[in-house]
């Protein structure tokens, strides 16, 4: 049941858990019920449907920071930063904010250093971008309120209609950008971390200081950040073997 809440993507109604785990309403109800009380789904007030909760949110991240993969995604960034000579992060959507799971720093003396672990805002971020455009308008309004956003400098989108328009480009791109939106004279750019369904769930980015490079120069290191975000995809969720073929079995009789 946890698993079809999670990849579905969006709420899940009690009919459609029903339909997808094959047991009776009443079985399916109950279960919910459960995971809800335990915090580990919770259950949207207005359409009754649910989605993951806090707790399941919070025991995902946990896993991350302590997997022994997190050591191979650092290897991805190492190499993503030799090839781009910037700073590099790995991220995932947590609750309202962009976590920092993994981070390689650049070692050219003038960087902005930020730790794994460190969380900030959807809204003015290359990777909150990448988080905030596959959802609907009415699930980025409920997630940020109608406005006006939290300004941290000079050029961060405020509006939340522009922000909406914005969001737009950054979908038919898969390229999500921050000039010196969250920080002054500093610049990034991030792709999307998805399954094999297209599910974004994580982001790989770049960061650098707008007196080494704008935003047009960050993003000529698009294709090296696709490429470290498909190899790390492919360590999160290896390709599944294909079933035995039934070809030619006899069939007892």
């Amino acid at each position: 049941m946890l698993e079809h809440v999670v990849r579905a993507g969006a709420p899940v109604s009690l009919d459609e858990a029903t339909q997808a785990c094959g047991l009776p309403k009443p079985t399916v109800f109950r279960i919910l019920g459960m995971l809800h009380e335990a915090d580990l789904l919770q259950r949207d007030p207005l359409s009754k449907r649910y989605l993951v909760g806090p707790r399941m949110s919070r025991l995902a991240i946990d896993a991350m920071q302590h997997s022994v993969l997190r050591a191979q995604i650092r290897n991805v960034l190492q190499q993503l930063v030799d090839e781009v000579s910037e700073s590099c992060n790995f991220t995932m959507f947590d609750g309202n904010e962009v976590l920092y799971v993994e981070r390689v720093e650049t070692t050219l003396p003038l960087r902005l250093h930020l730790d794994p672990g460190t969380r900030v805002p959807l809204h003015c971020t290359a990777s909150g971008k990448l988080f905030l455009c596959h959802m609907s308008r009415e699930q980025v309004r409920r997630l940020l309120g109608s406005g006006p956003l939290k300004r941290y400098t000079a050029n961060t989108i405020t509006d939340i209609d522009t922000l909406l328009r914005h969001l737009q480009q950054v979908r038919r791109s898969g390229i999500g950008t921050h000039d010196s939106e969250l920080f002054d004279a500093s610049v990034a750019v991030g792709v999307p971390v998805a399954d094999p369904s297209g599910r974004v769930y994580a982001a790989v980015a770049m960061h650098a200081p707008a007196a080494r490079m704008n935003i047009e120069q960050a993003l000529r290191h698009v294709p090296a950040l696709r490429r470290a975000a498909t190899t790390i995809a492919s360590i999160l969720l290896p390709a599944q073997p294909a079933p035995a073929s039934r070809a030619g079995r006899r069939v007892p009789a």
